[in-house]
């Protein structure tokens, strides 16, 4: 495989993204080199390529973005991948898990690798990514895509874990009602996800009036609009009896929006805070969280959540066909970035397909 090249998205500075031809990756001992079928275009690809930077990382040399990814494995390092791994055979199709962590510091052997503090994470500058012909990775990390999903599908298993996790780290139980703040790609999977684990009905709060409508179109029970602040949450509130609901998300990553969480909260309940933050720090209502006794939850990403994704998937349990709003060709990679960022109103989940479709 040595000496070969590949076309890839490279990502020079904020607004500067090439195709170019560049050195294709050699597979390492215990890796896969998986041959990309579809990449899912993720928020933080968007915000890398407006800004440049996202929270510690910063585009300071050119690199490959991308971690929502589908592909095939056209071959394998020469060592195998840790004993009991599950690595794939080549040709399998496969769905990458973009995380890689060092398997040997005390998160990893508690289960928790995501807190890996040696995490390799594809698309994280410098790290490279997705957006190309090939990616090379842990074999261990590629999970292998039953045939009944398409490639869309399985693309989409990496924002389906986000969900996962969330709900996992909530500790969501069957039956009982939950709030989303946020209807971007990740707040409407993860109320999927809360459906598909039993919880609901769902009540989503955004600010734009098309997103509430995608998720009443996705089966939200109740849509408020998060622009009015108090208001919003009075609203809840009458929705709710006056109770509140025991868990609450915010996906949206906005200050003002993930303010709200507490005062939709239940007294007793959880809130578990999911999106990324526009800003390091921000006032947020510690006296309810007090009064209220509720529990404050992060998310790190995801781990251990790929199987139950598939699953989920493969069973319908969760559809995430709904949500794939625009389709590209790689060969209109650049485009997709363009218009994703220009179109925020108008996308949920974009995707671009393997090279040379259109």
């Amino acid at each position: 495989m040595g000496g070969g090249t590949m076309q890839a998205a490279v990502l020079h500075a904020a607004g500067d993204l090439r195709v170019e031809e560049v050195a294709r990756p050699e597979p390492r001992d215990g890796e896969a080199l998986v041959r990309i079928r579809a990449n899912g275009l993720c928020g933080s690809d968007i915000h890398f390529y407006e800004a440049g930077r996202l929270g510690p990382f910063v585009v300071d040399r050119p690199y490959i973005p991308g971690h929502e990814a589908v592909g095939v494995v056209e071959a394998m390092g020469s060592a195998s991948p840790p004993a009991g791994a599950m690595a794939p055979a080549p040709g399998a199709r496969v769905a990458i898990e973009p995380g890689i962590p060092c398997r040997r510091c005390r998160f990893c052997k508690e289960g928790r690798y995501n807190l890996c503090t040696s995490v390799r994470f594809l698309s994280a500058p410098p790290e490279n990514g997705t957006f190309a012909e090939y990616a090379a990775l842990a074999a261990d990390f590629c999970h292998i895509v039953p045939d009944g999903l398409s490639d869309d599908e399985a693309a989409l298993v990496e924002p389906v874990s986000v969900g996962v996790h969330a709900c996992n780290r909530a500790a969501i139980r069957p039956g009982e009602p939950f709030a989303v703040i946020g209807a971007g790609p990740i707040g409407l999977i993860t109320m999927l996800v809360g459906y598909a684990f039993g919880a609901g009905p769902a009540t989503v709060v955004d600010i734009a009036a098309n997103r509430r409508a995608k998720a009443v179109e996705l089966g939200a029970a109740h849509a408020v609009d998060g622009s009015k602040g108090d208001e919003a949450v009075a609203e809840v509130m009458a929705l709710t009896h006056g109770e509140g609901v025991p868990y609450v998300f915010d996906t949206s990553g906005a200050s003002a929006g993930c303010a709200l969480a507490p005062g939709i909260a239940r007294r007793g309940g959880v809130v578990t805070l999911v999106g990324w933050p526009e800003v390091a720090a921000f006032p947020f209502p510690v006296e309810e969280v007090i009064e209220k006794e509720l529990d404050i939850r992060g998310i790190n990403r995801y781990c251990n959540t790929y199987p139950t994704a598939l699953r989920l998937m493969e069973s319908r349990t969760l559809d995430v066909r709904p949500l794939i709003s625009h389709r590209f060709g790689f060969n209109e990679v650049v485009h997709a970035f363009e218009f994703a960022s220009a179109h925020r109103d108008q996308t949920i989940k974009v995707l671009v397909g393997q090279a040379g479709e259109s």
